[in-house]
């Protein structure tokens, strides 16, 4: 990784106050530090280039992990739950991160405007994947770090950023991967539209057959596909959705455990506090305790 984009984002979280992430000036663009290695943290990714500028992290997909250090990025093309820990980092050599949000409008757009796009894959792939991050990318990153000095040039340059981004990645070795992010009636496209719909109506009962129905597939095919894409099944990819979201509202909303459970769909609360303390690795009471504690 670059001394230039290094320096750069030092700069900039030496003079933020309060936690990390650090929202910027730039939509869909997060600057993360930590000064220690920290304990595992649930989450959902949006598809972004999620860049390692100093230290080390990893993130488990469903039943996939992924290393990645300075040098490296996670790219991911899929909104999804994932459970991840920074394991490299300390006061004098922070772990820090740069996440920049794809436009998949602005990358349909460059892609149609190629002479010889990457032609995207048949066959199911993984939706996310670690890069090295040099050269070009590299760059780009540095320079979008470098406008949060300039406000007023954000709209202007921000764009055409976004555009060269998007070309260097249609253009590297894994274009392929990345051109089915813009195929609008590709099965990965059809396999993200029920995704979504998934998403929204998370704390109802699931069918696979309407899931399937909706992407236009077979239940077979639409199984196989999703587990490919994500890592985790359908009703694995649920469960995750409504127990994030419970989280949620007992540590920001103060919902009791009961009222959690039921609101994202769960009909038994010891059901409920069973599966919670399998993913997060102890009760929802001691959990948000926990939770709220360190947010203090």
């Amino acid at each position: 990784m670059s001394d230039a984009l290094l320096d750069a984002v030092t700069r900039y979280t030496d003079a933020q106050t309060g936690a990390s992430p650090f929202a910027t000036a730039i939509d869909g663009l997060a600057i993360l530090r930590s000064n220690r290695e920290k304990q595992p943290s649930h989450l959902i990714f949006k598809p972004a280039l999620c860049i390692v500028v100093q230290g080390a992290k990893w993130t488990t997909f469903g039943d996939k992990r992924f290393d990645y250090r300075a040098g490296q990025a996670l790219v991911v093309s899929i909104e999804t739950p994932a459970f991840g820990r920074v394991v490299e980092a300390s006061p004098g050599k922070p772990y820090l991160g740069i996440v920049i949000e794809f436009d998949l409008a602005i990358m349909r757009e460059v892609m149609e405007a190629m002479d010889a796009p990457p032609q995207a894959h048949g066959e199911a792939r993984a939706g996310v994947f670690v890069t090295d991050f040099d050269g070009p990318l590299a760059d780009c990153a540095l320079r979008m770090v470098r406008l949060l000095d300039t406000p007023r040039a954000i709209p202007m340059i921000h764009p055409l950023l976004m555009r060269e981004i998007s070309y260097w990645l249609l253009t590297g070795p894994h274009g392929g991967e990345i051109a089915r992010l813009t195929l609008a009636n590709s099965h990965a496209q059809r396999v993200v539209g029920a995704i979504h719909a998934l998403r929204e109506r998370f704390a109802q009962p699931v069918r696979i057959e309407d899931l399937a129905l909706a992407a236009q597939m077979s239940p077979s095919a639409f199984h196989r596909q999703f587990k490919a894409l994500t890592s985790m099944t359908p009703l694995q990819y649920q469960k995750q959705l409504r127990l994030l979201e419970a989280r949620r509202l007992m540590a920001a909303d103060a919902a009791n455990v009961e009222t959690a459970a039921f609101q994202v769909g769960y009909e038994s609360p010891s059901q409920f506090s069973r599966e919670y303390s399998r993913m997060f690795g102890s009760p929802p009471r001691r959990d948000v305790a926990a939770l709220r504690a360190g947010a203090s």
